[in-house]
């Protein structure tokens, strides 16, 4: 693994380590009344972009950080489509 590779796993694993505790809190109460439809949507909708650009060039810490943020903020936009 290169030292960049290293920078791009850090980088991955704060940004996505970042929206665990905002989906873990909808999980626990169940409530999105606060957070924006909008941007959840077009946040989402740019990690699944995100994603198939990783995809493309088959670059790691493109592809497992936004798979996983888009599991997580996907979860946060199907809870707040349900609320």
């Amino acid at each position: 693994m290169h030292g960049v590779d290293v920078l791009g796993y850090t980088a991955a694993t704060f940004t996505t380590v970042a929206f665990i505790p905002q989906a873990w809190r909808v999980y626990q109460t169940g409530k999105t009344h606060d957070l924006s439809l909008a941007m959840f949507a077009i946040f989402t909708l740019g990690i699944g972009l995100w994603l198939a650009y990783g995809l493309v060039l088959q670059r790691g810490p493109i592809v497992y950080s936004n798979a996983l943020t888009m599991l997580l903020a996907g979860y946060i936009l199907f809870m707040k489509l349900r609320e």
